[in-house]
């Protein structure tokens, strides 16, 4: 009788696991336009991620202040298992921004993303996240703005770096010349129309649908949303837009080019640079200090005439902008009282008295509508006036114009919940000051981390049962309106649409979420009427 070859199954069970990891690896790779990029493996859910992906050239050197070049191609398999850097800002140590990313760089044009899809065969709705920042920091590694949990929900979500601040912004008369567009100082919106760009040619490989994308962001991001649906460089790259407390309009309004050319010589000039090639010899770190002895100069978009040649409310007045579903509103408490009341107590005199400061001989129209005659009145009015005047009235004629000029569903939201008791960041590398334990109203920013369902990412904070059912709520019309473009499903109150003309209902998130008339639709009547005056 012969011996058995006891090799024979040992050689099979090696090969066998070799395919099997050979094909494990295969999963995880995916072919782009430039290159094979290998994910950083599955999370438990079964979402794959690819973190720092290039969509764009680095933008050092002579490429600095220049529009975003295309990436250049790559040999063998590029891992993509940790954030790029993030681009150089100046973040103050109580700013509510806490990173990932992998140091900071001009190096930074990088994206991210995560997706459940198996293979290239899916046809994924896809989500693009922008993050906010007033234009001046921020960052795609955000934890509040990770991928994973909405992948989840059947959908490729993606998250984007952008040149911030003056590496960002900058506008000069000799960058105006060198542009093929004669253009400068858009340089951060223009990456993102790049990175769209990159999702449209390749998020098919990730299994996302390039037809249907949704694109989304908070402050800073959701200007920057409002942007992209305005530009003709972008507009036709989106299928739907979410907004969170934003838009291009009274807020940050971009300026005339002529104007921010000669900011920017300003700052060549206080930098002791007497050339753009001098400019661009300087190091990032010098540019940021002269920046920072320069001020109060800020840097933010403009009226460059290539990605936007006119007001944002003249574009959506006209009817020109992406005729596309939108999904949008602001919190209860974007800025504080004391933001209008200054240091003065509640009473209706200082309110009147404050008011009369800021609006001089048209206060009266003001005070008209925001009444108040107790001291909890008088909170309520100037929060309210406080909120909107930072950024609730952009956010809501946003969303008037594109109601009567898109013919596309518009469904507006009041964000009401206050985040619970702030426990502190014993493990951050930033100090975040501390919150009221029970403040007034939401805060500006409080609801991200509910919508993208990512509160357990997020430990400052000490969350509740209530906190985790609005966020399933919130997270839930977000991902319904990213998947249909209606927030709407079974399950959940039903959220109308809003046309600004005939129905003026809006959705309150809270715990119980409920459709409700627009509440003081009033007070932004009365702050419509002044920017409409000269």
């Amino acid at each position: 009788m012969k011996p058995l070859n006891r090799t024979v199954p040992v050689i099979m069970a090696i090969c066998l696991g070799a395919a099997m990891f050979g094909a494990a690896n295969a999963a995880d790779r995916v072919k782009t336009a430039n290159g094979l990029i290998e994910a950083a493996g599955q999370a438990g859910s079964g979402v794959r991620s690819f973190k720092g992906i290039p969509f764009a050239q680095p933008p050092v050197g002579d490429l600095r202040w220049r529009e975003p070049q295309p990436p250049k191609n790559w040999k063998g398999v590029r891992k993509a298992d940790q954030f790029g850097p993030r681009c150089m800002q100046r973040t103050s140590p109580t700013a509510d921004y806490w990173f990932r990313s992998n140091g900071m760089s001009e190096d930074c044009l990088y994206l991210n993303v995560w997706t459940p899809a198996k293979s290239d065969r899916e046809r994924l709705p896809v989500l693009v996240y922008v993050f906010g920042g007033g234009f001046q920091n921020g960052d795609g590694s955000e934890p509040r703005y990770d991928g994973e949990s909405m992948a989840g929900k059947g959908i490729v979500a993606v998250t984007v770096n952008y040149r911030t601040n003056i590496f960002g912004f900058f506008s000069h008369p000799e960058l105006t010349r060198e542009s093929p567009h004669h253009a400068s100082g858009n340089y951060g919106l223009l990456d993102q129309v790049a990175a769209l760009e990159w999702v449209r040619r390749n998020i098919a490989a990730f299994g996302g649908d390039p037809k249907q994308v949704t694109i989304a962001g908070e402050s800073a991001g959701s200007m920057s949303v409002s942007a992209l649906m305005a530009s003709p460089l972008s507009k036709d790259l989106i299928a739907g837009a979410i907004g969170e407390s934003g838009a291009m309009i009274a807020t940050l309004p971009p300026h005339p080019l002529a104007e921010t050319e000669q900011e920017g010589t300003r700052f060549a000039e206080s930098a002791g640079a007497a050339s753009l090639a001098a400019l661009r010899a300087m190091t990032a770190e010098q540019i940021q200090e002269a920046e920072a002895k320069g001020r109060p100069m800020r840097f933010s978009p403009n009226l460059d005439g290539h990605f936007l040649a006119k007001p944002l409310t003249e574009i959506l007045a006209a009817g020109e902008q992406a005729k596309v579903p939108l999904l949008a509103g602001s919190n209860t408490e974007e800025q504080p009282a004391r933001s209008v009341l200054q240091t003065a107590e509640p009473t209706p005199e200082n309110f009147a008295s404050a008011v009369r400061k800021l609006y001089g001989d048209r206060a009266d129209e003001i005070l008209k509508v925001y009444s108040a005659s107790t001291p909890d009145e008088v909170v309520e009015a100037a929060t309210f006036l406080a909120s909107a005047r930072f950024i609730a009235y952009g956010t809501w004629k946003w969303t008037e114009l594109q109601a009567k000029t898109a013919g596309k569903p518009v469904y507006r939201y009041l964000y009401a919940h206050p985040r619970p008791k702030f426990l502190g960041t014993p493990n951050q590398p930033q100090t975040i000051p501390d919150h009221p334990t029970v403040p007034y109203g939401a805060a500006h920013s409080a609801e991200i981390q509910y919508a993208m369902g990512n509160l357990p990412l997020d430990k400052r904070y000490a969350w509740e049962p209530a906190d985790y059912k609005l966020s399933e709520v919130l997270q839930a019309y977000f991902a319904n309106f990213i998947k249909t473009r209606n927030p709407n499903a079974a399950g959940l109150p039903n959220w109308p649409a809003y046309n600004g003309d005939t129905s003026f209902e809006i959705m309150r998130l809270d715990v119980d979420c409920r459709a409700e008339p627009e509440p003081h639709r009033d007070r932004y009547r009365a702050l419509d009427s002044l920017h409409d005056k000269p």
